[in-house]
């Protein structure tokens, strides 16, 4: 099993490319796993919807380049559907158990992700209604599929 992370702008602080580091590691004795990290586009505080949209448009066709044609694409996205851990994990399981051999993550910068990329990919989910820091959301995505994997695999995990 293969599990990519595509994302948007690069990890800076040292503390959260340690911890995806770590998670990676940790998850390497369940699967593969690659983040995919593509260039982000400034965009300024009081831009217009035009160019917050165009911005999206440059930062999702570099995401679509990324992508695998045997990739389930599966965008992080606030309005996509909310799963526990354990759905989450039971999903993960189903989509191996029917076949996908690659898992596609799609994590978008601080604007979210073009219309382009979640027609793309092959569902959303949401973590919450609450927006986190894309930097941030690679870790906590990491832990989550870390934990789906200890689930399916009846490993303790914390409750």
């Amino acid at each position: 099993m293969r599990i990519t992370i595509y994302c948007v702008g690069k990890l800076k602080e040292k503390y959260l490319k340690d911890a995806v580091e770590e998670y990676a590691k940790r998850l390497g004795r369940y699967c593969y796993v690659l983040v995919s990290e593509v260039s982000d586009e400034r965009i300024d505080q009081n831009a217009s919807d035009a160019q917050v949209r165009a911005a999206l448009k440059l930062e999702g066709d570099r995401l679509l380049e990324r992508f695998s044609p045997k990739d389930h694409l599966i965008a992080l996205a606030i309005e996509g559907k909310s799963l526990s851990s354990v759905e989450l994990s039971e999903h993960l399981g189903s989509l191996m158990n029917g076949g996908a051999s690659s898992i596609g993550f799609i994590i978008g910068g601080s604007a979210g992700l073009s219309k382009e990329v979640l027609e793309r990919a092959d569902e959303a989910i949401s973590f919450s209604k609450l927006t986190f820091p894309h930097q941030l959301m690679r870790v906590m995505l990491l832990e989550q599929v870390y934990r789906s994997f200890r689930i399916m695999r009846g490993e303790p995990y914390h409750k």
